[in-house]
């Protein structure tokens, strides 16, 4: 009797076709795989990560922007700390807020530490993202990519992910660094206001940096050629910097009261003037960071009489002070996002093709 069942068996084996039998073996080869030690395997997409986080590190561009920025950075927190006893420790309405201090005065010698962030945070995420795309197209790597069975947007995922993660831990390591030198400094810790507030503005700087990272991937995915690429956003950084700036002043000057104009008429100046700032993300990221690091900043418009009569001058919660910053804070999200959405399609839509 058995040998007979063990002959059906074996004929029914034997009369099988492949796919038939790879049916029957794929479940005893996956518990066999997950029986191993070493089962546990990264996607696709965490792999790119890596790799574009470890090419960040490596580059010798990444290392050079990131000691520019920390050693300014460390200088003005010395300039700073070598002032504070003197003038931070007196008795006066900001003297509660020592460390955030740290982050917004100085000495003159040097720019706060803040205004350093604002302005070198810019270089940083444009040096990250110039050649995204536009130097794996030229070097033919890209097209070896595509040749895999890996999603199109992992490519595109994966540098931006990869550029927010190198930019989040350069500036928590900067915020810590400043927040430990005023520890040794001072002896005591932060509060948990200081500390909610600094790590909101350390969240708030990545946006803003991110952003100029976005940009620049989109002028790589838009341009072939790197250099191009790099070009067009420090053209843009520059115009937002120096030159708009001085339209704005064109454009207000035609439109300046006379000194004996009425209230009304200087409220309405003051606010066109407010309106046209907030074009520059530079602006709004220096509103922000007024907002979030200083408590007592109760308003960043023009406002009128009515609204200062009666008002009484005090620290606001961290809560408030963000919804004072919130409008400029969706603006710098909404600037993200487009400039990511745009590289996305363009992205999707190009035909990428071997240099051969």
């Amino acid at each position: 009797m058995i040998k007979k069942m063990y002959k059906t068996g074996i004929s029914k084996l034997t009369g099988m076709k492949f796919p038939e039998w790879s049916t029957m073996v794929q479940p005893f080869s996956v518990l066999r795989k997950s029986n191993t030690k070493n089962d546990f395997h990264l996607s696709p997409f965490q792999v790119m990560v890596q790799k574009e986080i470890a090419d960040h590190i490596r580059n010798w561009r990444f290392i050079i922007l990131f000691a520019i920025i920390l050693l300014a950075c460390m200088g003005t927190l010395f300039s700073t700390l070598s002032d504070s006893l003197k003038t931070l420790g007196a008795n006066n309405s900001e003297s509660a807020f020592f460390f955030l201090n740290l982050f917004t005065k100085s000495d003159g010698t040097l720019p706060s530490f803040f205004v350093f962030v604002g302005f070198l945070g810019p270089l940083f995420g444009i040096g990250l993202g110039f050649d995204a795309i536009s130097s794996e197209q030229n070097g033919g790597t890209l097209s070896r990519v595509m040749a895999q069975p890996v999603p199109r947007d992992y490519i595109l995922n994966a540098k931006f992910l990869a550029g927010i993660i190198v930019i989040s831990v350069m500036l928590f390591s900067l915020s810590f660094l400043v927040m430990g030198a005023g520890l040794i400094a001072l002896g005591i810790p932060p509060t948990a206001e200081e500390f909610l507030r600094i790590i909101v503005y350390t969240l708030l700087s990545i946006v803003y940096i991110s952003f100029w990272l976005n940009l620049s991937i989109l002028f790589s995915v838009r341009f072939k050629q790197s250099a191009t690429s790099a070009l067009t956003g420090i053209a843009v950084w520059l115009f937002f910097t120096i030159f708009y700036p001085l339209i704005v002043n064109l454009i207000l000057k035609g439109f300046e009261p006379s000194q004996y104009a009425s209230p009304n008429a200087i409220y309405v100046y003051k606010k066109l003037k407010f309106y046209l700032v907030q074009i520059m993300p530079n602006e709004l990221f220096d509103e922000i960071t007024s907002a979030i690091l200083v408590p007592s900043v109760r308003s960043l418009g023009p406002l009128t009489m009515e609204q200062i009569q009666g008002a009484i001058p005090g620290s606001l919660p961290l809560g408030q002070s963000i919804l004072l910053v919130w409008p400029q804070v969706t603006g710098l999200l909404a600037l993200t996002l487009l400039c990511f959405l745009f590289s996305y399609l363009i992205f999707m839509k190009r035909e990428i093709r071997s240099r051969g």
